[in-house]
């Protein structure tokens, strides 16, 4: 390597480290002002699941997240025969019947779902579920703009059923995201293939200036009862 072409490794090793610096400064500034914002409301929904059902007031699931593997160039076969990614734990509010999930199947939840709770489809409809998830910002498992994490089983199935699945996990999955904004619940595996191409795209623009306008776009749609 010459010594020009060691300046520019260093120079684009600088500018992803700043661009990334920036992406995790405004993800915790999101995530701290989110929950100062919606304290009162999230207060005000724990009551109301308490109240009207049987049942911890928070849901939490395995789901699959970034592969840092992937991003440092690891050739380990121990660690790379793993779930795809590092798995963590995800925070909702419950919207459900309360059961026994310790056995339950790992199954897409759809738009109509029995299982779900008269509280818990308004917390679906405008998304107000999802408001814990500024946790899993805070603790670094999550963006607020990213793929959507899925279920390790569900995860492994759709590896191996749609082409390219597995580089989302490139980027911390996110509360909102490309694709959400663009597409509503999954009814098929048509819809899952569209949606993973909408990740892709935001995979490979990601950057500051693209999550400020998913966020802004998110907004007149969860007001509008679409996508997710």
């Amino acid at each position: 390597m010459t010594g020009w072409e060691l300046h520019q490794a260093v120079a684009s090793g600088i500018r992803v480290e700043r661009s990334n610096a920036a992406c995790r400064a405004l993800n915790l500034l999101v995530a701290c002002v989110g929950l100062l914002l919606a304290a009162p409301m999230m207060f005000l929904i724990a009551a109301l699941i308490k109240l009207t059902s049987r049942g911890p007031i928070l849901y939490t699931q395995t789901r699959v997240g970034v592969d840092r593997r992937e991003l440092l160039g690891s050739t380990n076969h121990r660690r790379t025969q793993d779930q795809g990614g590092k798995p963590f734990t995800i925070y909702k509010f419950r919207t459900m019947y309360a059961g026994d999930t310790r056995t339950a199947p790992q199954v897409w939840a759809s738009q109509n779902d029995p299982r779900v709770t008269p509280v818990g489809r308004v917390l679906r409809k405008y998304r107000l579920d999802e408001l814990p998830q500024f946790l899993n910002v805070l603790r670094g498992d999550m963006n607020v703009v990213g793929p959507r994490p899925e279920q390790p089983k569900i995860f492994a199935e759709l590896r191996q059923q749609v082409p390219g699945y597995q580089t989302r996990q490139l980027v911390r999955p996110g509360i909102t995201g490309w694709a959400q904004v663009n597409q509503k619940y999954d009814t098929s595996i048509d819809d899952v293939r569209r949606k993973v191409s909408f990740d892709l795209e935001y995979v490979a623009r990601r950057s500051l200036f693209e999550d400020l306008r998913i966020l802004a776009r998110t907004i007149p749609v969860v007001l509008n009862k679409g996508g997710w």
